[in-house]
């Protein structure tokens, strides 16, 4: 095991114990003199006589890293609420010194940062609010990090809001709340595509019915001029009328499935006195009418 240890360690040590160091690419390397800070190096291959108390103290990227924060903070309307803020940071390669000696832990320093501006923007909101001004709270949470964060050596390139997650039982009210809500539309749509249905089947009904009129009368005019060929009274004829539209509907009456049990008076002087009826009835009317004209 230590034989193991000491072959690892060399070739770590290796390009040091030759007095040289690499460093990658978008890497820069803090170099120092007996502990105290000399240069930065950039990347590529550097001369280091670490015999003469030089060395490198360490390394700094200059990606863009990514940090995700959670924060938990209230609305104004008293619903916890978690925040969560990705924020996108890199080092300044011409301010590598702050960025490296300056700050000890960059990301805990974003996360107060974070965490300050939420719990002071959030508070001030409805749940609706957080939700609509979301955009609003990422910009607030960047213009405050990249003022921080510039005295150390570093830029703030992007900060969104990439979730908002409200209370779970405050989340199952909200979906009951939108569920009873669509039920309503749904039940509306529903009421007004069965008045619409009925209407036009109202409107059907009554077409039928006027059409079936106009038939009925073509057809009795039809008869009433047929039989005024052959008989000149008139009279007659209105009997037979009178009696051919009785016995149509008596037809209809035993027809119909809803009819109920009907007494009607049917003899051989029924047609009779039925036309009789009618003549009577046609005779006031028209006696009626000019008296009603005069008044």
């Amino acid at each position: 095991m230590g034989a193991g240890s000491s072959s690892i360690q060399s070739s770590v040590d290796l390009p040091q114990l030759l007095c040289f160091v690499c460093v990658e690419q978008s890497t820069v390397a803090m170099e120092e003199t007996c502990g105290r800070y000399d240069t930065v190096l950039e990347p590529g291959c550097h001369f280091m006589p670490w015999c003469v108390g030089r060395r490198v103290a360490g390394y700094l990227s200059l990606r863009v890293q990514q940090l995700d924060v959670r924060c938990e903070t209230k609305s104004k309307d008293n619903v916890f609420v978690t925040v969560v803020a990705s924020v996108q940071y890199r080092a300044l390669a011409d301010r590598a010194y702050d960025a490296f000696y300056r700050l000890s832990n960059t990301r805990e320093q974003i996360q107060s940062y974070v965490f300050d501006v939420i719990r002071a923007s959030v508070p001030n909101m409805n749940l609706d609010q957080v939700f609509e001004q979301k955009n609003e709270v990422a910009r607030a949470v960047e213009e405050e990090l990249a003022k921080a964060m510039a005295m150390y050596g570093y830029e703030i390139v992007q900060t969104l809001i990439v979730d908002i997650e409200p209370d779970e039982v405050v989340k199952r009210a909200m979906n009951d709340i939108n569920a009873a809500a669509r039920l309503r539309v749904a039940a509306a749509e529903r009421a007004e595509a069965e008045k619409i249905q009925q209407v036009k089947r109202a409107e059907g009904e009554a077409e039928s019915k006027y059409l079936a009129g106009v038939g009925v009368a073509r057809q009795r005019q039809a008869i009433v001029e047929g039989l005024r060929r052959f008989v000149p009274d008139e009279k007659s004829v209105m009997d037979m009328v009178l009696a051919t539209q009785y016995f149509d509907t008596i037809r209809d009456i035993g027809a119909t499935s809803r009819a109920a049990t009907v007494f009607i008076p049917h003899g051989p002087g029924a047609v009779h006195d039925l036309a009789t009826q009618v003549r009577d009835g046609v005779l006031q009317a028209a006696a009626h009418a000019p008296a009603a004209g005069a008044r």
